[in-house]
Parts: structure tokens; sequence; C-alpha cells
């Protein structure tokens, strides 16, 4: 049994919302779990940037589902991941599902948008017909062996259809199966709250950071994505380069804890544990 997506469920279940931070590699991934995140999403926007691409469906489901199969084989916590749009048709989405499946995640999203897609908040969005993205919900539905895998569906029609479309599709992907519906592209206060108004019967998934963590809990969210990570290891890393370049040197260094705290975080002490067991 795939005890975090057993645990995904049993979370779920519960009243709180679950807070997942943006990750996109096995190094945040660890980060979050030791702070004490009960969850992390894998972000295809980070996943393609940390491959030097912007967010526009560059990557290929093989490269997508790799990075996935990482994160979750380094942590003992469910893995939320975004599959894009399923790269393709209906059968498309059956065979993504069975990869994400297989890597260890625990829940996945597919999105309504066309292919190639783009991040959700980036302008010049476009949808397919409802009636074909439900038709994706149902054979991603379909395709899960395990029950406790999470299937998430997306809508980006927000910024091409208005309020109405995306309250007709995210209702219709919720009849076809999907666990939880999740509305992308929520720039603002006034939109954070329809979406809670509008849809806040069904298990919702919220991507954002318009408000405080606090705040977010009289909204009625089951999951909280999380993209200030994302941006702060993006501003941090900007800082240090710009330091060494500029100064010649950085205020951290293999001399302070921080490098202590860095191996062990890798697991230094079990592996040397294990070196020493097996020695000669």
């Amino acid at each position: 049994m795939n005890n975090p997506r057993a645990r995904l469920r049993e979370m779920l279940a519960k009243p709180e919302t679950i807070v997942a931070p943006f990750v996109f590699d096995c190094l945040q991934a660890k980060l979050a779990v030791s702070v004490g995140f009960d969850a992390v999403y894998m972000t295809g926007f980070g996943t393609a940037a940390a491959r030097g691409y912007p967010d526009l469906g560059l990557l290929t489901m093989t490269e997508m589902v790799g990075n996935a199969r990482e994160i979750s084989r380094s942590v003992n916590v469910p893995v939320i991941c975004d599959a894009d749009t399923g790269y393709g048709n209906a059968l498309n989405v059956w065979r993504t599902v069975r990869e994400y499946e297989d890597a260890g995640v625990s829940a996945l999203h597919i999105e309504d948008q066309v292919f190639p897609k783009r991040c959700g908040f980036f302008a010049g969005k476009q949808v397919i017909p409802l009636e074909t993205m439900a038709k994706k919900v149902r054979a991603a539905c379909d395709a899960r062996r395990d029950p406790d895998l999470v299937i998430i569906a997306r809508t980006d029609a927000l910024q091409t259809g208005g309020w109405d479309d995306v309250e007709h599709r995210a209702r219709a992907y919720r009849a076809s199966g999907a666990d939880l519906i999740f509305v992308d592209g929520i720039k603002n206060r006034e939109d954070l709250k329809l979406y809670a108004e509008k849809l806040g019967d069904l298990p919702l998934v919220y991507n954002g950071d318009l408000v405080a963590i606090d705040e977010l809990k009289k909204y009625p969210f089951k999951i909280a994505i999380h993209i200030g990570t994302m941006l702060a290891a993006f501003d941090t890393m900007r800082a240090a380069m710009t330091e060494l370049k500029s100064t010649g040197k950085l205020s951290v260094g293999t001399g302070s804890n921080v490098f202590e705290d860095f191996v062990r975080l890798m697991g230094i002490d079990e592996y040397q544990a294990l070196e020493k067991k097996y020695a000669d």
C-alpha cells in the first residue's frame, strides 16, 4: 500500500486545509518536510524552469513523470503533481495517470487547456470543449488502480469564459468523477471570494498567495498549493549570485552551520551508518 496516498485521503476527510508548498526537486521537498509540511506540490512551472524552459507546455510527460518519481522517492509525505493536460486525448490521459501512479505520487491534476498549454497566470490561454474534458476526467478516474490516488480536475476557463463557464465546467468535471476541483488563475481577492462562494460546496484546490495561511482557514479549500516558496528560492539564489559576483564572497560558506544542516538533511548519518555496516 502507498501510505502517503492513504494519508492524503485521511487528511482530505478532515476539515483543515492541506497546505502544500511548491517544490521542483528533492532538496526542496526534503526541506518542506523537515520544517513540518504534511504534503508537497510538484510544480510544472518550476519543473520546466529547472530545465531552462518557460511554462509553455514544452516538457514531455516522460520528463514530468521522472521528476515526480524522484520527488516521491525522496520524501514520505503525499506528493501532489501537475500533469498538465494529460499530454493528449482521453487515451493519453489514461496512460499519463498510470505513469504517475507508478511513480508513486498521491495526487495529480489534469487541466482543460488546449495543448500545448501555458502557465495558468499567463495571458493567451485557450480551453477545450467541456464535453472533451469531461471524457478526459473519466479516463483519468478509470485508469487508476489504487483507489487512494486522488484525481484533480483543473479548469483554466476563468480567463476565457468567466465565472459562468467556470462553474458549469467545475460541476461537470466533479460529476465525471474528479475527487477535487481546481480553478486556476485566481489573481485578486474578489475572484478568491467568488471562488469560495460559487463553488464552496465542492472540494476545492487553491493556487496562490493572496492571503496568509491563517486567513485561508475561513475559505472552503481542501488543498492550498503555495507558489511563494518557488519565488523565494529564485530571489534568494539570485541575491547570492549577485553578492558573489559583486563582492567575491558570501556570508554563508562551508564553515557555517548551514553546510552541516545541508548534508544532514540529505541523510548523511543514515548512509554513513550503512557504509559502516557493510564495510570490509
